[in-house]
């Protein structure tokens, strides 16, 4: 198996390498980003540390590396290298990312040592890699399983944590072709997981290294609630009207809330913040909602009832204003990011396909969120979040009790790694 995984791997990067000669953008940026961001010869880095051993004397730096996917999970791991950074100043930090996504928004985070892609899982990749660095620890966040990497590690005697992980019954892992993936899970340290769930599907296979506690995002969604800034031009905008926020929307989204808008009373106004702030689609946005205002081009002297954020950035921040809040992305893959609007007390509401995230599953069993299907729907909602102050009120507590019952887990995590360290 362990063959057919490294062909796969191969295969997997072929497909990629071949989707950038023909144009494919992300894929460039993949390969691209391989060459002169990904790690370099172990001899090059040995003979670099010699060099430096025979000027300055041995070098004692040890990293702890973290790996994120993407932008998502990064902001997952954020919580926890703040933390050990705060704790652990002696410490470096290298910061890997499979996805040109995350490494171009993050490449600069000031709190990384070093911001790299992450080769591809080959035994010749791993082993250069756990060989570059004194790595202390790793961590890797939530979906993240890279085979060999996990065991270089392990043969290396370097601690490897899994932070967020969240798994279901249907995973590969518990299919019935699943013995050798369940096997590499051995070379994992601990897993600190989001739910029960996760906890009884891997201690069932003999996994026993485990901690809920829950999803490191909520800790960094609370404190960028506690640090949010003012907007002024916003504050504007809104001048004591009450705020309905639709962040993240796609084409599908904005359809529903250009039949939606009509029931919008005068002391209500609407900020869209799209997910895609191209300028093709932001003329599409204008066309639908012809009397918007754009952030980028606020005028003081005159408010309209809509305005567009077509900059990045601040959504998380905005939350601040809102009364109640649309998220988008139901209608299509997934929803996005719920944590933010909900850590401000809003009422979320978001299309059908949500059911891969537990926050959004379980406030929609609490009534603090609500999927809705059709423009019928999300209007039957925003009718009684804007006229039933109790149905309101309740949503909104619900929301926040959730939030406070969520947070604490980066705490958890940074005693496990003492711990384990340190005992």
């Amino acid at each position: 198996m362990n063959v057919f995984y490294s062909i796969g791997i191969l295969f997997y990067s072929l497909g990629v390498r071949t989707a950038a000669l023909f144009g494919n953008a992300k894929a460039k940026q993949w390969v691209n980003g391989r060459k002169t961001k990904a790690v370099e010869p172990v001899e090059t880095s040995v003979q670099k540390q010699s060099a430096h051993e025979l000027v300055e004397g041995p070098t004692s730096t040890e990293w702890i590396w973290f790996h994120a996917a993407s932008l998502g999970e990064f902001e997952q791991g954020r919580p926890v290298i703040e933390a050990l950074k705060k704790d652990f100043p002696q410490y470096k930090i290298l910061l890997s990312f499979f996805s040109p996504s995350g490494y171009e928004i993050r490449k600069d985070y000031p709190l990384a040592d070093e911001v790299l892609y992450l080769p591809s899982d080959t035994p010749r990749h791993a082993a250069q890699w756990v060989k570059r660095h004194h790595f202390v620890a790793a961590f890797f966040i939530k979906y993240e399983f890279w085979f060999h990497y996990m065991r270089a590690l392990k043969e290396a005697g370097i601690p490897l944590f899994y932070i967020s992980l969240i798994l279901k019954p249907d995973s590969y892992f518990f299919r019935w072709y699943g013995g050798w993936f369940r096997k590499q899970l051995r070379n994992v340290t601990h897993f600190f997981v989001q739910d029960e769930t996760t906890a009884r599907l891997l201690e069932a296979h003999g996994l026993g290294n485990v901690t809920v506690c829950g999803d490191t995002r909520f800790d960094r969604v609370a404190a960028i609630a506690r640090q949010a800034k003012p907007f002024p031009e916003v504050e504007h905008f809104i001048e004591g009207r009450k705020c309905f926020i639709a962040g993240s929307t796609w084409p599908p989204d904005e359809k529903l809330l250009v039949n939606v808008l009509p029931q919008l009373p005068d002391d209500y106004c609407l900020i869209i913040a799209p997910h895609d702030i191209s300028a093709s689609h932001i003329a599409q946005i204008k066309m639908q909602f012809p009397e918007c205002q754009l952030y980028t081009d606020m005028k003081t002297e005159k408010q309209s009832k809509i305005l567009i954020i077509n900059t990045i950035g601040i959504l998380s921040q905005l939350y601040q204003y809102a009364r109640f809040v649309y998220i988008g992305g139901g209608f299509g893959v997934n929803i996005h990011n719920i944590q933010e609007p909900v850590t401000f007390g809003c009422p979320v509401m978001f299309g059908p396909k949500y059911k891969s995230f537990k926050e959004a599953v379980d406030l929609v069993g609490l009534e603090g969120a609500f999927s809705v299907k059709d423009t019928e729907e999300l209007g039957s909602v925003v009718e009684r979040l804007i006229h039933n102050e109790d149905f309101y009120a309740k949503a909104s507590e619900t929301c926040r009790n959730y939030l406070k019952s969520q947070v604490g887990a980066t705490e958890i995590i940074l005693k496990g790694f003492k711990n384990t360290l340190f005992l």
